[in-house]
């Protein structure tokens, strides 16, 4: 290599190599070579067949006789190392025409090679092109509101931005990680993330994805994730992780590949020393019967493995598409796997459901006057117990992220409520939450302060130690008019307890996800939830599901998974987000996940990640896979088929050597 650098060789080669224009001009050059001693006209030419020959051969030679010699002295013996040896082989055999078009036609072929490769992975660059490698970081606390008009900010790298900082998104501008619109409104577009070229409204307490671009107005952002966990940063991770991550037929060809290629050169050695004494043939032909060197360059060119590693860019640019859509692969290797599944058990809560809570009732159950009748007492609660419960919970969950505080200030939007005012708070992590309360009225002492406290019905009923009264309030959330299959609240309040009923909505168009499945990818089709039978059988009814398993812990789960994968024959594809799920998802033979939702853990063990809670690509993702499998195979079917049958004419002397490059 060093030689070829002074001597200008590596510059010329480097100039010529892969250069699409170049490689046409140098084809057709041939090509009219060819014709030339059947076209009258060109034949006439004086010496015209060999000037293009001259002119053309090296525009294609040059580079591919450099990286031949370059793999031979790193003792590698590849498909270019074969194409070199034959073309430049064909000059001392008086066929530099056919030795050219070989080199022509292999080299288009390789440069459309790079070119679909390349084209698979212009999202990730695009990405990274467009991604902000700034931010405005604000000197805020944000504990207030601040003006536009008056902020002051930093331009900061955002790698340095830490979760919880504020940050100003201004018009035309990306937003540069993960955050939650903090104040202000606008329209963004997250098609370079999912797809999705509809622009969405984004408001205050609203979710943003790293990526988003903001098309008008000014937010403030607050960050929920580092640049390192930010959506936009995994995507570009993951996809080039992905393109690295070589599926199984890939992984052969590079194993076996060069081990191959000896053994196609130890034949064509073969042909071309022993076709003389074997079968009378001429070592180097003549106008009657075609030399067995010439017989062996042609089994060496047929019997490459070119057109076999062509097949694996099917997976590369079925990666990308999916990145298009927001389906980030974790290598190619998923798409086997996918394929193969027959199948797919989804989580309830969080993936067949939205996750957001919707309080459907509020009902009175402990110390309340008139409880028993199922009537409010005016003596009881101000203007009545559901009114008053609602309003102490939502000054109490003010400001909360925690989907039942944020049910619960949601359902208190636009209602009629008294005035309730906090004046102490503490937050019981796995418990729920303690204020103390003025505005709300005590029986013994109107200018008392209350004291409340929210939370699950175990921790709500473990406060009312006397009288058996913590065993009354567990069966009289158990005894609801309700019933059990909402989740459930409780609200304690001068010892009297109201239960909050909340209920968890199927995501929109789960059903049809669900019907492609069954109908169209012929999938077994299960869910496996932690809820109790009552609840998991609502959401399975709503979303169309027939095998329903309930009241599964974490090992339940992963049990499940198990199973199922040794009874079917087949894989099984767990969906699902949370950290309960891990276990689970990382024993099913493909795990997904909705990335949005998706606890750290999730993400580190899946295999698949759905960007935006984006369930319905789940159908499109298995789709996907099994036709880009169905393409390689039939590839593989049609290169093998293609070499037994150019090789054999190739040595018999049927097929010239530039014709047996067609098979590739």
């Amino acid at each position: 290599m060093r030689v070829a650098r002074a001597i200008g060789w590596a510059n010329v080669a480097d100039a010529l190599r892969e250069h699409l224009h170049l490689c046409c001009i140098s084809l057709g050059l041939l090509l009219i070579a060819a014709a030339c001693p059947h076209v009258a006209l060109l034949n006439s030419v004086s010496r015209l067949q060999a000037a293009l020959i001259a002119v053309a051969f090296p525009l294609v030679g040059v580079s591919a006789a450099l990286d031949a010699l370059v793999n031979i002295a790193d003792g590698r013996i590849n498909i270019h190392v074969l194409m070199a040896l034959a073309a430049f082989a064909s000059i001392f055999m008086g066929n530099a025409l056919e030795g050219g078009l070989l080199l022509a036609m292999f080299n288009l072929a390789h440069i459309a090679e790079e070119y679909f490769t390349s084209k698979s992975m212009f999202d990730v660059r695009e990405l990274k092109e467009n991604h902000p490698e700034f931010a405005l970081l604000l000197e805020t606390s944000g504990e207030e509101s601040v003006q536009f008009s008056n902020l002051s900010y930093t331009k900061v790298p955002v790698h340095d931005l830490d979760v919880g900082s504020h940050i100003l998104v201004r018009a035309g501008e990306a937003v540069p990680v993960d955050g939650e619109v903090y104040q202000g409104s606008s329209t963004v577009t997250i098609e370079h993330l999912t797809g999705e070229t509809k622009p969405l409204e984004r408001t205050v307490g609203d979710a943003i994805p790293g990526g988003a671009r903001n098309l008008e107005g000014m937010m403030i952002v607050k960050v929920t994730k580092s640049w390192e966990d930010s959506t936009l940063n995994r995507i570009v991770q993951l996809t080039e992780e992905g393109q690295l991550n070589k599926p199984k037929l890939q992984r052969w060809l590079d194993e076996f590949g060069e081990y191959y290629s000896r053994v196609v050169v130890a034949l064509s050695l073969v042909v071309a020393l022993l076709g003389p004494l074997l079968f009378k043939w001429p070592f180097f032909g003549n106008s009657v019967c075609r030399g067995s060197i010439y017989r062996g360059l042609g089994l060496m060119v047929a019997a490459s493995p070119c057109a076999l590693a062509v097949a694996p860019l099917a997976y590369a640019t079925a990666i990308s598409s999916l990145a298009s859509k927001g389906i980030l692969l974790k290598g190619g290797h998923v798409l086997d796997a996918l394929s193969s599944c027959q199948s797919i058990a989804f989580d309830k809560t969080g993936t067949l459901t939205t996750g957001k809570l919707m309080c459907k009732a509020i009902e009175p159950i402990h110390g309340h006057l008139g409880v028993k009748s199922g009537r409010s007492n005016p003596s009881c609660c101000t203007p009545n117990c559901e009114s008053e419960a609602l309003a102490v919970a939502a000054a109490m969950e003010k400001g909360t992220t925690h989907p039942i505080g944020r049910a619960v200030l949601d359902h208190s939007v636009g209602k009629e409520l008294p005035v309730v005012a906090v004046e102490s708070f503490e937050c019981l992590p796995g418990r729920g939450v303690v204020a103390t309360l003025s505005g709300v009225k005590v029986r013994e002492n109107e200018n008392e302060l209350s004291e409340a406290s929210i939370g699950s019905v175990d921790y709500i009923s473990s406060l009312y130690r006397s009288n058996g009264e913590s065993e009354q309030i567990r069966a009289a959330a158990k005894s609801s008019a309700y019933g059990p299959e909402f989740v459930q609240a409780a609200l304690s309040v001068d010892k009297k307890v109201t239960l909050f009923h909340f209920e968890d909505e199927p995501r929109s168009g789960v059903c049809e996800v669900i019907s492609t499945l069954r109908e169209k990818a012929k999938l077994r089709i299960m869910m496996l939830t932690g809820d109790h039978e009552s609840s998991a059988q609502r959401v399975a009814k709503a979303v169309c599901i027939e095998e329903v398993h309930f009241s599964l812990k974490p090992e339940d789960k992963l049990n499940k998974v198990k199973a199922v994968s040794r009874e079917g024959g087949g894989g099984l594809i767990m969906v699902g987000d949370g950290i309960n799920d891990a276990p689970a998802l990382a024993a099913a033979t493909v795990g997904m996940v909705l990335a949005q939702r998706a606890s750290a853990t999730a993400v580190a063990v899946a295999d698949v990640l759905l960007l935006q809670d984006n369930i319905c690509g789940v159908p499109f993702c298995i789709a996907k896979a099994r036709q880009t499998t169905s393409l390689v195979k039939q590839s593989v079917a049609l290169a093998l088929t293609c070499i037994v049958f150019a090789a054999l004419p190739s040595v018999l002397g049927f097929l010239p050597l530039w014709l047996t490059v067609s098979s590739f």
